[in-house]
């Protein structure tokens, strides 16, 4: 039977809310490095054994494209992503475990979309590729497939600090109609189920990655939308600087975590 409030069904997620009683949880600490689990960790053996295995793995199909798309000539330059950085089994090795990462043109730190982004406007001379298109995520799968395995390894100095700190104030604010905040889910009540489904840490170790509710590839920024749509709280835009501190702060907290691009997820 559905929970009710004022004799008006309550929708699932403000439910399971009261159930577990998050409008009543303090902020909790972030959770030991020893303690840190991929969402890996709770798929079933099922999912598992889709992302573990190539040819089952269905985000295979955008990394045949972004790898068509890393050897096309594009913009007005007529070059490739090859042409400046040649094969990127070898020269995109640890490039998504290492982003966001500075920017020294944009004064700020920048994710792997952004990167790629800015390298065909400066290199390509091409019209960017928009966000959650199938191009740019393509492109973001193949390069971050090249970091498979290896650790989070984030960048922190006095020039990223300050968006460090940022991205994190995000996490820990209660945001929304609901009043909730990202740690409450995620540092407090990871293992527990919210509405069905296992509530992991919050590790971004696997974008893009392919979600079976989506029946296709998504982005970190896609999947925050979502978190935030949920929380009642309105989303920022694809490519919000907050987004990106946010992914920031996400990426240091998984750090020395093995990268898993693309990943697949319920």
């Amino acid at each position: 039977m559905s929970a009710r409030r004022g004799g008006r069904p309550l929708p699932a997620l403000a439910a399971a809310c009261v159930v577990l009683g998050f409008t009543q949880a303090a902020p909790a600490a972030e959770i030991p490095s020893a303690e840190r689990r991929s969402g890996y960790e709770f798929m079933s053996r099922e999912t598992r054994a889709m992302q573990d295995d190539d040819a089952t793995n269905p985000a295979v199909l955008w990394l045949l494209d972004g790898e068509a798309l890393w050897n096309r000539k594009d913009g007005a330059a007529g070059r490739a992503c090859a042409d400046c950085h040649g094969n990127a089994r070898a020269s995109m090795k640890g490039a998504a475990a290492r982003h966001p990462a500075w920017d020294a043109a944009a004064g700020r730190p920048v994710n792997l979309e952004q990167r790629i982004n800015a390298c065909r406007a400066g290199r390509q001379q091409a019209a960017p590729l928009a966000y959650e298109s199938r191009d740019l995520l393509a492109l973001t799968a193949y390069v971050a497939r090249q970091s498979r395995g290896m650790p989070v390894d984030i960048a922190i100095d006095k020039r990223t600090k300050p968006f460090l700190d940022a991205g994190r104030d995000t996490f820990m604010r209660r945001q929304g109609q609901l009043n909730l905040a990202c740690t409450q889910c995620h540092d407090e009540l990871w293992g527990r189920k919210l509405a069905g489904s296992t509530i992991p840490q919050a590790h971004p170790t696997g974008y893009p990655l392919y979600r079976l509710e989506w029946q296709g590839l998504g982005s970190l920024q896609r999947r925050l939308r979502n978190c935030l749509t949920g929380m009642r709280a309105e989303p920022y835009p694809f490519g919000a600087p907050e987004f990106v501190d946010l992914e920031l702060y996400l990426m240091w907290r998984a750090r020395g975590m093995k990268m898993e691009s693309p990943a697949v997820r319920p």
